[in-house]
C-alpha cells in the first residue's frame, strides 16, 4: 500500500508540496535572519524584550512584570490546547474519509484512494504537531524566564542583578522565538488544508499562506509603529 503511494500521486502534487515546504524554511529563514536593512517584527521585538528586563531591575513593585508574563503563558497555554483539539479531530477524520470521499464526489473530483486522503490529513497534522511542540516548548521557556527573574535581587545595585536581568532577557526571546515558530506552523496547516481541494488548492493556500505572513512581519502598521518608536529613541 505505501509502495503504492507516489502512483496516487500527480506531478502537480508534488510540485505543490515542494513549494509548501520551500515557502515554509524560506520564510523562517527570512524571519529570523532578516537583513539589518530591513529587520522582521521578531527581530525588532527582541530589543524590547532586552530593554524590559533592564526596566525591570529598577521597577519596584515587580507585579506588572509578573502580570505580562503570565499573560504570555496563558497565550501559549490556549494555542498548545487548541492544537491538541485540532489533532484530535483530524485523527478521527482519517479514521473515516467517507465524508471528504463524498464531497470530492460532488465537485466532481473523480474517485480518490481513501490512502490519498490519509496522507493530506497527515500533512495537515504534522504541521499542527509541530505547531503544538512549539507551543509547549514556549510555554516552559516562559515558566523558566519567570523563575530567573525572581532571582533577580531587588537591589538594582547589586553586581549580579543586570547580568541574571539579561540572562532573563535571552530565555524570554527564545520563548517567543518557538512561539512565533508554532505560529507559522499554524498559518502553513491552514494552507496546506488547501491540499483537499487538489494541487492548486494547495499552491493557492501556500501563496495566500506566504504573503499574510511576511506582509505581518515586514509590511505591517505595527512594525511601522515600532520602527518609529526606535527612530525617535536614536
Amino acid at each position: 500500500m505505501v509502495l503504492s503511494l507516489p502512483l496516487s500521486l500527480t506531478i502537480a502534487d508534488l510540485l505543490a508540496l515542494a513549494l509548501l515546504f520551500l515557502a515554509w524554511f524560506g520564510c523562517a529563514h527570512v524571519i529570523e535572519h532578516s537583513p539589518p536593512g530591513r529587520p522582521s517584527v521578531s527581530t525588532l521585538m527582541r530589543r524590547y524584550r532586552r530593554d524590559w528586563m533592564e526596566q525591570f531591575v529598577h521597577r519596584d513593585p515587580r507585579i506588572f512584570d509578573g502580570n505580562i508574563l503570565s499573560s504570555l503563558r496563558e497565550g501559549t497555554s490556549f494555542y498548545a490546547s487548541a492544537c491538541m483539539i485540532a489533532i484530535g479531530g483530524g485523527l478521527a477524520l482519517i479514521g473515516n474519509t467517507d465524508p471528504l470521499a463524498g464531497i470530492a464526489r460532488e465537485l466532481d473530483a473523480g474517485e480518490i484512494p481513501a490512502l490519498v486522503w490519509r496522507v493530506k490529513i497527515l500533512l495537515v497534522l504534522g504541521f499542527v504537531a509541530n505547531a503544538f511542540l512549539k507551543f509547549v516548548w514556549s510555554h516552559r521557556l516562559f515558566g523558566y524566564c519567570a523563575i530567573m527573574m525572581a532571582a533577580v535581587p531587588n537591589n538594582p545595585e547589586a553586581p549580579d542583578a543586570m547580568s541574571r536581568a539579561h540572562a532573563a532577557a535571552q530565555v524570554n526571546i527564545h520563548a517567543a522565538r518557538n512561539f512565533n515558530i508554532g505560529l507559522r506552523a499554524v498559518y502553513f496547516a491552514l494552507g496546506a488544508i488547501g491540499w483537499l481541494a487538489g494541487p492548486i488548492g494547495l499552491v493557492v493556500g501556500t501563496v495566500l499562506v506566504t504573503a499574510l505572513t511576511l506582509r505581518r512581519e515586514f509590511a505591517s502598521g505595527s512594525r511601522r509603529a515600532i520602527l518609529r518608536d526606535l527612530g525617535d529613541r536614536r
